[in-house]
Order: structure tokens, then sequence, then C-alpha cells
């Protein structure tokens, strides 16, 4: 409701955002379902009238208020199991670079320090994140130490067969998950037969 959305907004502390979670709102800015920089509670309850307004009912938009993160650039980070391959982590630019063009870039779990500071800058679009045109270019150690950790949780733990963080904001001084999944379930068995191809993940 908007006074839980109010109350929640008060705990976190303004300027908030407020996000439609619903599936078919889920990563599609293009659709309208979030409004950022909520800088008080009037502009959060009109824009959350504005959401429902669009999009329907509270339970099929599923709000949530967040504190906001610091600007950066969007990024993906997954790891899946392969039948063939084994684990594998991909890193990508969240949004059209990934989803349009396909450009991630894929090491096998588990990755060493070196594996993750390539796995940045294996992309076409790396140079999103060390200032390109002027900009600010990102905390890339923490990207690394990220990618390490996911790498750390699927190797330590085979039940986990598929962790998806989208987006994850790099900011100039760290980064913020905004988004999170992860899907448990029996190892896949490996499968060592016949020729191999890397799939698109």
């Amino acid at each position: 409701t908007p006074d839980d959305a109010a109350a929640a907004a008060r705990t976190l502390g303004y300027p908030v955002a407020l996000k439609a979670t619903a599936p078919h709102l889920r990563h599609r800015a293009d659709l309208g379902g979030v409004r950022l920089d909520l800088a008080d509670e009037e502009q959060l309850r009109r824009a959350y009238a504005e959401l429902t307004e669009l999009f329907g009912k509270p339970a099929e938009l599923r709000p949530v208020v967040q504190g906001m993160a610091p600007r950066g650039v969007d990024t993906v980070v997954r790891a899946v199991i392969d039948p063939a391959a084994g684990a594998v982590l991909s890193f990508g630019l969240a949004g059209a670079a990934t989803q349009l063009l396909g450009d991630m870039a894929h090491r096998l779990i588990p990755v060493t320090d070196r594996d993750a500071t390539s796995l940045i800058r294996s992309i076409r679009t790396a140079p999103l994140l060390f200032g390109w045109r002027g900009s600010a270019p990102v905390d890339a150690a923490a990207l690394e130490e990220l990618l390490l950790r996911v790498s750390r949780l699927v190797d330590d733990h085979p039940e986990v067969v598929a962790v998806t963080l989208e987006p994850v904001v790099v900011a100039p001084h760290g980064l913020s998950v905004l988004g999170a999944s992860v899907r448990l379930a029996p190892p896949p068995a490996r499968d060592d037969l016949g020729p191999r191809t890397m799939p698109a993940y």
C-alpha cells in the first residue's frame, strides 16, 4: 500500500527508488516501471499512484522501495552450471549491450584474480567502465572482488546451479547489487562425451 511504501522510505531515508518487481516488468526500464530519486513522501505517493494507474493493482505490480544507489555503470554477473563445461562465470553490461549484442565474457569457475581482471576487460563495451569520454572510471577492484566471491560461492556449493546479479551498479567508489536471484538444485551430471560448444548464457 502507499502507507507501507511511505513507512519503508522513512526507515531507509530519502531519496529512494520505487520499482515494480513483477516478472514482466523486471529489467524493463523502457516500460516505465521505475521511479528514481524520490526526495520526499509527496513524490513517493505520487509515483506510487502513477505506477498503479499504469500497471494495475499492487498485487500485480509488486512495488518495492529501495534506497538510491550511487550513480555508476549497470552491469550483470551470472554463473551457471553447464553439463559439458562445468561451472561458468559470465560478465557484461546490463541492458542492450548484453540483450541485443550478446556482449558478455565467460570464464570457467573457479576463477583466479587474473581471470577476474581479464573478464572485465574482455567485453567490447569495457571502455565504458574505464573513463570513456571523460566519465569517471568505475571501482574495478570492487567489481573483481564480487566476481571472485560469486565464483567461490558456486565452487564451494555445488547445489547452487545458477546465480544472476542484475543490475550491479558499479560506481567510482564501491558497487551496489540491486537485483539478485539464486537457483538451488541437485548438480547436473557432467557429460564428457562428444564435441563441446560454448552456449550463450
